[in-house]
């Protein structure tokens, strides 16, 4: 609608401007008039930029057919469960993995992992708390908050991103480890999910770094899942176009990584508050 419209201004123009061109031309005043002309002609053309530019189609990141078979499936996954009241709170402290960064929320893992043992018979309520690019300090900063919420159980999901970003093994293995005594602290049982990164970060880092989670899970006491993205990191088909995001595919397989993990912390709930 808009390009018609400026197409209409411009054959207007087009034409009011042979009659004036004479007009003006036989009675000398040139320079006045193309001055005008100037003006009007900056105007035309800024109209006509616009209003195609309104009229091109718009879209967004990871828009398209492969986005679409990627959330397939999301909204059926969307329908409320029936908890009870008096089911556990499991709160995931983690960074985009447990967000779900590009995808609907309900196929991310923390809510595949909800269904996944509702129906074994395990219900949980359920705190997502991913942030995206989150990392073990910022993790630090957040965990008092989501403790306040007093959760049963809380599964640690970071220090992905401090790979990324070059921090050192001690420093991330000293925020985890406050992040776990802060949570014991509370009454909150705990499950790591272990990392790996990748060699190509130097094979001496990557392999202190891998090792800093079962250091945790060992000194502190609590569940570990050895590399909660077995299956999914470095596969190309579980992972979106960035290569780093799991699809619903690869949140499905997370989940499953991560199920008995979880299973066997809330089964320990009930002796743990007979103590």
């Amino acid at each position: 609608m808009a390009t018609h419209t400026a197409t209409r201004f411009a054959s207007q123009f087009a034409t009011q401007f042979a009659t004036q061109f004479v007009a003006q031309f036989a009675t000398g005043r040139r320079a006045d008039f193309a001055t005008r002309i100037a003006s009007v002609l900056v105007a035309c053309f800024v109209c006509v930029a616009c209003s195609s530019e309104s009229d091109a189609p718009r879209s967004m990141p990871g828009d398209g057919a492969s986005r679409a078979a990627k959330l397939d499936g999301a909204v059926e996954r969307s329908v409320p469960l029936e908890i009870p009241a008096d089911a556990p709170l499991v709160a995931f402290l983690g960074d985009s993995i447990a967000a779900g960064l590009h995808l609907d929320a309900s196929a991310a893992f923390p809510s595949v992992l909800q269904r996944r043992l509702s129906a074994a018979g395990r219900p949980f309520r359920l705190v997502n708390a991913g942030v995206s690019g989150d990392t073990s300090a910022g993790g630090l900063r957040r965990v008092d908050w989501i403790l306040s919420q007093r959760p049963a159980v809380l599964v640690l999901e970071l220090g992905g991103n401090d790979a990324l970003r070059g921090r050192s093994v001690s420093e991330t293995l000293d925020n985890l480890r406050a992040i776990v005594r802060k949570a014991k602290s509370a009454g909150a049982a705990v499950l790591v999910c272990g990392v790996r990164v990748p060699t190509s970060l130097g094979t001496e880092y990557s392999a202190a770094f891998d090792g800093l989670y079962p250091t945790l899970a060992r000194e502190e006491g609590v569940e570990l899942a050895p590399y909660f993205m077995q299956g999914v990191g470095g596969v190309p088909e579980m992972n979106l176009e960035d290569g780093l995001h799991p699809t619903v595919a690869g949140h499905e397989r997370i989940a499953a990584n991560l199920a008995p993990h979880l299973e066997r912390v809330l089964v320990a709930l009930p002796a743990a508050r007979e103590r």
